[in-house]
């Protein structure tokens, strides 16, 4: 078994003396187990344990763990994991989905931003929209930018207070290309979009400044 101290990993016998396979480890009732394991799968990629990696981010419930998968993963070349990470784009399985979308982001060939498409800009998970608008706004060229300004705008007034920051966020990366769009969506007849849109102008003229609904 593996056990980080520090930065340094350091490897001590399993509970019967033997160190479990990846497989295994990945799926070991303890987090820092699963942990271990997928640090120990990026220091020296292979590419026999990508596909594991990949379809391992799909049920991992820990989101450090997550994190270190999506590491490992990004250690591979990108000709062997882009094919593997696209196809988890559309899986039935959110977290699938919504991992997929941030190692895109990590990976970071901008050739794959069309990846992102309208199903996943407008996904009806929370968490997998919200990653969508990071992943989008982080890869598509500047000419996109005024697509995305206006499918990010259908989003307006969606869901929680955190959602609603994500979203304005994804907006102050545009740019000028959110300007019309959000002007527009303060004279929307539904309230809730009307307060949104007004917030992320603010938020978008002083990046710095902090999220609020209030006026």
């Amino acid at each position: 078994m593996t056990e980080v101290s520090g930065t340094r990993a350091v490897t001590s016998p399993g509970a019967h003396g033997e160190e479990p396979g990846r497989r295994e480890a990945l799926a070991h009732e303890r987090a820092q187990v699963r942990l271990n394991a997928a640090l120990a799968a990026g220091t020296a990629p292979s590419a026999d344990e990508l596909p594991l990696l990949v379809a391992r981010c799909a049920v991992e419930d820990d989101f450090q763990v997550r994190e270190m998968l999506t590491w490992a993963i990004v250690r591979h070349p990108a000709e062997s994991a882009l094919p593997l990470v696209l196809a988890e784009l559309e899986s039935s399985a959110p977290q699938a989905r919504s991992q997929a979308l941030h190692t895109l982001s990590k990976i970071g060939d901008r050739a794959t931003w069309t990846a992102v498409t309208p199903a996943h800009l407008h996904d009806p998970d929370d968490e997998v929209a919200r990653t969508a608008w990071r992943t989008a706004v982080a890869l598509a060229p500047v000419e996109a930018a005024d697509e995305l300004a206006a499918a990010f705008a259908q989003e307006l007034g969606r869901g929680s207070f955190e959602v609603q920051r994500s979203l304005a966020r994804a907006f102050v990366a545009l740019g000028e290309a959110a300007d019309p769009v959000l002007d527009a969506a303060t004279r929307s007849g539904v309230a809730a979009v009307r307060v949104h849109a007004a917030a992320t102008q603010r938020i978008v003229a002083d990046p710095d400044s902090t999220f609020s609904l209030d006026a």
